[in-house]
């Protein structure tokens, strides 16, 4: 058996809305409470004159979150000039101009200015870079101009910082320059939110500025760094507007996401569902954040494709909250309902939660249940006969429970996809003595443990919890180990 996240995939539509957007839409205003849009306004014609460059096929390169596509290309000739046009233009957001020799350059595109002309040489294309038509082109490059500037000294000065001894006369006037640059860099970037709050560009760089760490201590006096953490990690949307859909279309969002899910957020379930939730209720007003948050995270802790124990965590979290009629705008009625059913069979075995019963038929016809069972620990193994892995796992199951059910430990085997026959030899030819059900309606097993791919085994322990799933053979010990001493106190 086997499930992938593919039907996702497909739900997760990558272009924005086809509705046209206004003018004040696309100029960085609000109006009657309605999202930014990032759908071109009109036509486009975008020249470029870069002296010094190869002749050759120019790309543009686009972006939506974590996908970068071809938007266009054309031909550029021996004096370094070329042309962009599009009779319904470009989506608003971040491209790279790709020119041949490994040239290439940084733009932002407006919905409304789409109009315009850069030059530059080859030599320096930061700091000689004139545009003429596109306010968000200027503040870009007028933005990488200052970085390029004061890059150097700021990563010398910093090296000189760790090079002195903390507290010397050195170190204070080190720090203090360090101090000036960093104000400086702060101030620049302010100048942007005080002159031009709307613009692209200034949305654009606000929304990837991260917040300050606050110093957080214990009662003792200590650094917490839990809370440290925690209050970051809580503060890192603070200058996102989720308001504005141009941003999906830059790598600011998906960056920030990364970060915010996969290094700042503690890779265990209920930690991932929470700080999943706290993002995702932010943007329910705001459909295609809601849209690609959801589909993102899901997709990012894909059983098939992540180390996380228990991802049906995850998935059935994102579903049952996210996948609903009501907020899954972009999917019909048989996909959010084929979503919700996954996720209702997935739920019963996650785990932490009690392990269900299951009573089956026995080779002999008796039904035995795993709940009759007396040995302290339980393992639920899925197998199917004709499984290639199964035939590696099997033989390595008999012979740990043949070690260790004096320790305690019983299987409760659980065949699928077979026949009566089928069956009954695979139990002689493998000298399978634990106890074996096989239900051919699969009625006393559905949506009670969840079969990734088999074969699948799980482990219970004494109160019938689950502890651990998707297990090779030889990591249960350290599993039930870990659990004999939680609960011996050690």
């Amino acid at each position: 058996m086997r499930f992938s996240l593919s039907l996702l995939m497909f739900l997760l539509i990558l272009s924005c809305s086809s509705k046209a957007p206004s003018d004040a839409f696309n100029q960085g205003t609000q109006a009657s409470g309605e999202d930014i849009s990032a759908d071109p306004a009109g036509p486009a014609r975008i020249e470029f004159k870069i002296a010094g460059a190869p002749a050759g096929q120019v790309r543009l390169i686009g972006f939506y979150a974590d996908q970068n596509f071809v938007a266009d290309t054309t031909t550029a000739d021996a004096s370094g000039h070329f042309i962009f046009q599009k009779n319904d233009g470009y989506n608003a957001g971040f491209y790279f101009v790709m020119m041949q020799g490994n040239v290439s350059f940084q733009m932002l595109l407006n919905a409304t200015e789409q109009n315009f002309s850069m030059s530059a040489n080859v030599s320096d294309l930061i700091n000689t870079m004139k545009v003429n038509g596109s306010l968000d082109n200027e503040l870009l490059y007028k933005n990488l101009a200052f970085q390029a500037r004061q890059e150097p000294i700021f990563n010398q000065v910093s090296q000189q910082l760790k090079a002195a001894a903390p507290g010397s006369a050195d170190y204070q006037r080190i720090k203090a320059e360090q101090d000036k640059l960093v104000a400086e860099r702060k101030a620049h970037i302010q100048s942007f939110q005080d002159e031009y709050p709307t613009a692209l560009f200034t949305k654009f760089k606000i929304a990837g500025q991260n917040p300050e760490p606050q110093v957080i201590k214990k009662p003792n006096g200590t650094l917490d760094t839990l809370a440290q953490l925690a209050l970051y990690r809580s503060q890192l949307w603070d200058n996102v507007d989720f308001s504005d859909n141009r941003l999906l279309h830059t790598p600011v969002i998906v960056n920030k996401l990364k970060r915010y899910i996969g290094e700042l957020t503690v890779q265990h379930p209920d930690s991932i569902n929470k700080s999943a939730g706290l993002l995702v209720d932010k943007v329910l007003n705001h459909k295609e954040y809601l849209k690609f948050f959801a589909n993102w995270i899901t997709l990012y802790y894909d059983p098939e494709k992540t180390t996380l124990m228990d991802p049906e965590a995850v998935f059935v979290y994102m579903v049952k909250n996210y996948f609903k009629p009501e907020l899954a705008y972009w999917s019909d009625s048989a996909e959010v309902y084929a979503l919700q059913l996954r996720a209702y069979e997935m739920e019963a075995s996650l785990v932490g939660r009690k392990g269900p019963d299951v009573s089956a038929p026995s080779p002999d016809g008796s039904l035995k249940s795993i709940y009759e069972m007396k040995a302290p620990y339980i393992l639920v193994y899925m197998y199917d006969p004709n499984c290639e892995n199964c035939a590696v796992e099997t033989p390595k199951l008999v012979k740990f429970y043949q070690e260790w059910r004096s320790k305690g430990v019983d299987v409760y085997g659980i065949a699928l996809n077979t026949d009566i026959p089928e069956w009954k030899a695979y139990i002689a030819k493998n000298r399978i003595t634990w106890t074996n059900v096989f239900d051919p309606t699969n009625k006393s097993i559905y949506a009670k443990y969840y079969v990734n791919h088999t074969p699948e085994l799980y482990v219970l322990n004494p109160d019938r919890t689950v502890i651990a799933k998707n297990l090779k053979v030889e990591q249960v010990p350290t599993v039930i180990e870990k659990d004999m001493r939680s609960r011996a106190g050690h």
